[in-house]
């Protein structure tokens, strides 16, 4: 047991699957009588959890840590873990002398280790803990994330996400709802790689329904992040609908079915749009957000024209637009047709302009009307139209009570963020 006086700093990178996983760390690490800190210089304990995703996030990941470790103070030690440690572990230890462990997946993560730790490869044949089940202390926040499921079956052609996170493996619900009780939050924002087609390895497709609903039984909110298409079901549209946040977060990546054909993936536009149209004539107030990767190997110019008129007449309210990073051991790195960079840059821009326009249009339509809010920090609020850390926000009086849920009238608004004042007591 170290002593209580020593602290650890934690900085995190990445996805909101990332950010649990810290959470998981910190709750070790705090139960090993580690304090947390948020002054690099007075840590005894630096842990950097890595994205490995996109060569962009590789970078992003590499010049933290070299930041991190001119900023700690003497004698400390700096630890490396998440994707980064896990899919190029010998190659990081390798690279970087200056730090003093690289741990990947479920490799413990304290002071005790000796400075080196074991090698990588050592490592991998060592006990290990379950990252997915660990405790995780309360939120300091009304809203967490909650991981339901590690890893990935899909064989998407760009994403190499399976081959370091490995096959999904879904949690016990009871574990999750124990998670969920832990937290003491009023909006449970549920993820996964694949977060449809949680329980499918165990053999229960589909639960994803019950456990929504489950879910929704302790928390006012419960919002799904990253659905596969095709395994958006009418039950799922059904239990998103009934669990407080009509929020679909699609993971549509492309429009045209031979290009998604190329991704490896299901779908076509027209099967989006009409999924889309059937959602807002159960619910008018459904939010849409996707993710749209430009410039995959292959991408025509008729590829590019079909999703520019596509967003256009589908009018999601949010979107993100990610230019192709060549991923190596994934199916589309071996290719041709690659994408020239200067292209992909130009389409990017091209569909970014589009869609900030239709995100602004369908925001300024809120000025006037009555919405609900939940406060997540004084003077920042969120309706289900806002996923955290992701969306806009709505800027509130800093009065109303962090946790709280309130009626406020939206007066402006400002690019993807809203202003509100209190709405009257009728």
């Amino acid at each position: 047991m170290v002593q209580p006086q020593q602290r650890f700093h934690l900085h995190t990178l990445g996805c909101p699957k990332n950010q649990v996983d810290s959470d998981k760390i910190a709750g070790t690490l705090i139960d090993d009588g580690l304090v947390p800190t948020e002054d690099v210089s007075s840590a005894n304990l630096v842990v950097v959890n890595t994205c490995a995703f996109i060569e962009e996030a590789r970078e992003e990941s590499i010049n933290a840590v070299l930041q991190l470790e001119q900023e700690r103070m003497p004698g400390s030690r700096i630890v490396i873990t998440g994707c980064l440690a896990e899919r190029y572990g010998e190659e990081l230890a390798e690279a970087l002398p200056e730090v003093d462990h690289v741990a990947g997946f479920g490799v413990p993560v304290n002071l005790s280790q000796k400075p080196g730790g074991l090698s990588v490869k050592a490592e991998a044949q060592a006990p290990q803990f379950d990252l997915l089940n660990l405790r995780r202390p309360a939120s300091s926040l009304p809203w967490a994330y909650v991981k339901i499921a590690e890893g990935c079956d899909r064989a998407c052609g760009f994403c190499a996400i399976p081959s370091f996170r490995g096959p999904q493996k879904s949690r016990e619900v009871d574990s999750i709802l124990r998670e969920v009780d832990d937290l003491s939050i009023r909006e449970a924002v549920l993820v996964a790689q694949d977060l449809a087609s949680y329980g499918s390895d165990l053999g229960r497709r589909g639960s994803i329904v019950s456990l929504v609903n489950a879910v929704r039984e302790r928390v006012e909110r419960v919002r799904l992040l990253y659905l596969y298409p095709s395994d958006l079901s009418d039950e799922l549209i059904e239990a998103i609908l009934a669990s407080g946040l009509p929020y679909f977060d699609l993971s549509l990546q492309h429009v045209t079915r031979s290009h998604l054909r190329r991704m490896r993936r299901w779908g076509d536009g027209g099967k989006f749009l009409e999924r889309i149209r059937r959602i807002r004539e159960l619910c008018p107030e459904a939010v849409f957000r996707s993710n749209f990767i430009v410039g995959y190997p292959g991408e025509t110019e008729d590829d590019q024209a079909e999703l520019v008129s596509w967003l256009q007449e589908a009018q999601l309210d949010w979107c993100g637009f990610f230019t192709y990073s060549r991923e190596e051991g994934t199916y589309a790195a071996n290719l041709e047709e690659q994408i020239a960079e200067e292209l992909m840059r130009e389409r990017h821009a091209e569909l970014s302009e589009i869609q900030d326009v239709i995100t602004a249009d369908r925001r300024d339509r809120l000025v006037g009307q009555k919405i609900e809010v939940l406060i997540d920090v004084p003077g920042v609020g969120r309706s289900h139209r806002e996923a955290p850390e992701i969306d806009g926000i709505v800027k509130v009086p800093p009065t109303l009570k962090p946790g709280e849920i309130y009626d406020v009238v939206v007066t402006r608004a400002e690019g993807p963020d809203l202003e509100a004042v209190l709405a009257e007591m009728s």
